[in-house]
């Protein structure tokens, strides 16, 4: 197994393990405060992405609080700054944290990238568009040339939920290791799924919306309402019949439309941390 090319360097070992080393690989160095919490995360990133493609990139890192030669030789005046290293001379800088996301486009640019993620992005756009049946050719694609991309079987999950599949979805759901199952977008497939089952034991939208037509304070009705919109990823719609009944009465069956409230938000958060963020600083905001 191709290890991961991750290690510290110093200004004796600089020309050898950067420079040189930049004629067959990319470099990246990070210039890093190793008591600097953004330092930190961001090399956390880095280390990720460099056993995420591993043997395709290197990660350096230097401290600059024990290499001032270095420091100085590169003009480092702010952390963290990472530089990128090609064909023996510096090809990119930039100050102050980066991203996941931000660092995975670096590492494009310099040729670094994985083809399943190519595919399982064009899917997301064909899906999004509304070509939901190319989307499907495209991940199929992507597990037919990566069947060990886990990452794919829970798109096709997503999609299956999306076009009303669960019982495709809950079956290939079943079958991803349990680190994906529990993985922050393993929860958010789970309680898609579990909102699916949920609104299929009720009235369904049409009858409960007239129940809530004929009577106002029909709790019971409001409350399915909300677990129906939820599976049908009407989330704002669910988000309002909550906070109405949350206000209307604060302690439904203990609390249930505040915990609804906490568990859409947290099942959101992978894909739509914004709409998330809102949700929970509507609810802080109700509750103070």
């Amino acid at each position: 197994m191709t290890q991961a090319l991750v290690f510290e360097v110093g200004e004796s070992g600089f020309d050898k393990y950067v420079i040189e080393n930049s004629r067959k690989a990319p470099v990246l160095v990070e210039f890093m405060g190793m008591w600097s919490e953004p330092c930190i995360v961001m090399a956390d990133a880095i280390h990720s992405l460099a056993q995420e493609f591993a043997g395709q990139f290197v990660f350096a890192k230097v401290d600059i609080d024990e290499q001032a030669g270095l420091r100085d030789r590169f003009g480092i005046t702010n952390m963290p700054t990472l530089l990128v290293f090609q064909e023996g001379a510096e090809s990119f800088r930039q100050e102050g944290e980066m991203q996941a996301a931000e660092l995975r486009l670096l590492l494009k640019g310099v040729g670094v990238f994985s083809e399943a993620d190519e595919l399982r992005q064009q899917a997301r756009t064909r899906h999004l568009s509304g070509d939901t049946a190319g989307a499907i050719v495209l991940l199929a694609e992507a597990i037919k040339k990566h069947p060990g991309n886990t990452q794919v079987a829970m798109d096709m999950v997503q999609i299956f939920i999306d076009i009303g599949e669960t019982e495709q979805a809950a079956g290939l759901f079943n079958r991803l290791p349990d680190p994906d199952k529990n993985s922050d977008m393993g929860k958010s497939l789970i309680g898609q799924l579990t909102f699916a089952a949920l609104a299929a034991k009720t009235e369904g939208i049409d009858a409960l919306t007239a129940r809530l037509a004929q009577n106002v304070d029909d709790h019971d009705a409001r409350f399915d309402l909300a677990v129906c919109q939820v599976a049908g990823h009407d989330y704002n719609g669910a988000m309002d019949s909550l906070f109405g009944l949350l206000e209307l009465e604060p302690g439904y069956k203990n609390g249930a439309a505040r915990e609804m409230i906490i568990t859409v938000s947290s099942m959101l958060a992978p894909n739509d941390p914004e709409r998330a963020a809102a949700y929970r600083q509507r609810l802080a905001s109700l509750l103070n």
